[in-house]
């Protein structure tokens, strides 16, 4: 186990750079994710760590000790690829056994780790055969248990499970998290998409742009974004936003939109005057934080017309038209709105957020 700090780093490809004033702290024992869109430095950041890719500028240092200039080979460090990379003329048992064969380990401590790891994954049937006899699932089984067998301090997985199929994914996500609790090892996970990492991650490190806009838990990433970017892309499905203004009238602060009027709480109304009002208001709201219904509600709501309905096994996502713009709103499937019927939308206010619509930096 170790714990991994990365400190001010860069990675620039010619004029271009991939990676931007890095700073992120792993603990010891801990798994991290490192979540963002392709092209936003998450895979540059992951290979500088292992060694792979030349750092820039600043440095990346294991348990105090900085490692910038040393060997992929000396920073006692695994990684898992989302390609397997097994080699497909020898068995999963000479596979799993080839990294402590490179290193001269004595075949009895190297039969006695290789079955160790295969019946922690529960592969140690397969052991007699060859790659291209396996399932998916069971290819990354053992490209997992070839990385388990050197005992590293530290698993760097890079999109090891993009490709499998989503129930082999959801699967996947639930194994490689309780293998990560079992061994107590340092995890750094890459990977594009939330599910993964809001599942899985003790912290989540959203990346956008070379940029990292959020370290967290997966909890404070998803209720408390830091801007409203973090907050679109985290969250399935996403979150609303409608662009607002203010009104203040009879001592209440409300939300103005061209099919609504809503009246803000008074903490909210508090930090909306302490922002910069010039600047205009995102209003940011979750689908689940929505409620539906034909018949006009007693308190303040939206006014829209339905779109269209999506029907996601025990949930019902409805599509409304608000003027303009388009909201998403997770529902029961016993809603009984049909396309173009008239519907009222209530928000849950403790939920909802408001950014600046210049900055795109969280109000509330």
């Amino acid at each position: 186990m170790v714990t991994v700090s990365i400190e001010k780093v860069w990675k620039i490809y010619g004029r271009i750079p991939a990676v931007k004033d890095l700073n992120i702290e792993c603990a010891n024992g801990s798994f991290l994710s490192i979540l963002g869109p392709s092209g936003c430095g998450k895979s540059s950041t992951m290979r500088m760590i292992a060694g792979l890719e030349h750092i820039s500028a600043g440095e990346i240092r294991f348990d105090g000790r900085r490692i910038n200039d040393l060997a992929p080979k000396d920073r006692d460090v695994a990684m898992v690829f989302e390609n397997y990379a097994l080699y497909p003329h020898k068995s999963v048992y000479e596979n799993m056994a080839n990294p402590l064969k490179l290193r001269g380990q004595a075949e009895v401590r190297i039969r006695e780790r290789v079955l160790a790891a295969a019946k922690l994954l529960e592969i140690a049937e397969l052991l007699d055969r060859r790659p291209q006899e396996l399932s998916g699932g069971q290819k990354q089984r053992v490209a997992i248990g070839r990385a388990i067998v050197r005992e590293p301090k530290l698993f760097l997985f890079d999109e090891p499970i993009a490709h499998l199929d989503a129930k082999l994914r959801a699967h996947m996500r639930g194994e490689i998290r309780h293998l990560q609790r079992t061994l107590g090892t340092t995890v750094i996970y890459v990977t594009h998409d939330q599910l993964e990492a809001m599942s899985m991650a003790d912290r989540i490190a959203v990346m956008h742009e070379g940029v990292l806009q959020q370290l967290a838990t997966p909890r404070e990433v998803y209720n408390k974004p830091v801007n409203a970017w973090v907050a679109g892309f985290v969250g399935e499905p996403a979150m609303n936003f409608l662009d607002c203004t203010l009104e203040e009238t009879g001592g209440q602060v409300r939300f103005v939109h061209p099919t609504f009027r809503i009246a803000v709480t008074p903490e909210q109304a508090r930090l909306l005057e302490a922002s910069n009002r010039a600047q205009g208001i995102r209003l940011g709201v979750r689908p689940d934080a929505l409620t539906i219904s034909l018949a006009k509600s007693k308190e303040e709501s939206m006014t829209g017309r339905i779109f269209v309905n999506e029907l996601l096994g025990g949930d019902m996502i409805v599509d409304v038209d608000l003027g303009p713009e388009r909201v998403r709103v997770k529902t029961s499937t016993d809603f009984a709105g049909n396309e173009g019927d008239v519907c009222y939308i209530t928000a849950n206010r403790d939920k909802w957020h408001a950014f600046s619509k210049e900055t795109g930096r969280t109000i509330f």
